[in-house]
């Protein structure tokens, strides 16, 4: 393990977390901003669901771990919504299942120390016809219909377990165009897609009342910007100043 010590961001989901280093990914964009300030882990699980995360819990946040995450953002629930496969092997969780793997997910990654925090990522709406397009028969029966009953019993779990969560189900359908410009195939995000979420990130870490804070411009910078060097000022000042266009209007909208 390289040194020094920062808190670690670890992002666990399926392959909307999976693939989020790629193509202007929201990973890769939380990784920058965090770059001198906290290790951004990836731990994503293309076509997982809910009930296959929860097998493996205690392998990849083990209670017993010396160093424990600062933040977990987790994001499941899109593969949990599909309708059941005939032979019953499909990835299909039913809503009550759901709500209680992810109560239990909730519950493991609080309790791994007093400074654990985790935030919640809703299921975001789908461009129906363009999975249609892009996956043919290989991907029947995903409905938005179906997956906003998951959304909506999320936020609600995360209110009553004093969770954060980022409500993607209605920020992605807020944005112009949204069927046309935020997914690659109809499930996963483009470019401004991603955007969209590390904004909406940002604002919920920004606004939650926890000691320490884990807001990027809170977090103390590792090494001196300067050590003597000319210009150093103008070096820190463009540390603080390159993701200002992530930075989003307080509001207690998403807390």
């Amino acid at each position: 393990m390289v040194g020094p010590g920062r808190p670690q961001i670890v992002l666990f989901g399926s392959s909307i977390v999976q693939y989020s280093f790629s193509n202007g990914g929201w990973g890769a964009s939380l990784a920058d901003v965090y770059s001198r300030t906290a290790d951004v882990v990836l731990r994503g699980y293309g076509g997982w669901n809910s009930r296959f995360a929860l097998r493996v819990l205690d392998q990849v946040f083990p209670k017993e771990a010396v160093v424990q995450p600062s933040l977990v953002i987790v994001y499941f629930g899109g593969n949990d919504s599909m309708p059941p496969h005939p032979s019953g092997k499909g990835a299909h969780v039913p809503l009550s299942e759901f709500v209680d793997n992810m109560r239990k997910i909730g519950e493991h990654l609080l309790s791994l120390s007093d400074k654990t925090r985790v935030i919640f990522v809703s299921p975001p709406p789908m461009n129906e016809r363009q999975i249609e397009l892009v996956f043919g028969d290989a991907i029947k029966g995903r409905r938005n219909e179906v997956c906003r009953p998951y959304a909506e019993a999320l936020l609600n779990l995360c209110n009553e377990i004093n969770v954060k969560c980022v409500d993607l189900w209605n920020v992605i359908r807020q944005q112009d165009d949204w069927l046309n410009t935020c997914f690659t195939d109809g499930i996963h995000f483009t470019a401004k897609a991603s955007e969209v979420v590390v904004k909406e990130v940002l604002k919920v870490v920004r606004e939650a009342e926890w000691k320490p804070s884990l807001y990027w411009k809170s977090l103390p910078i590792e090494f001196p910007f300067d050590y003597g060097i000319p210009n150093s000022l103008s070096l820190a000042e463009l540390e603080l100043f390159r993701n200002e266009q992530l930075e989003l209007p307080p509001s207690t909208a998403l807390l």
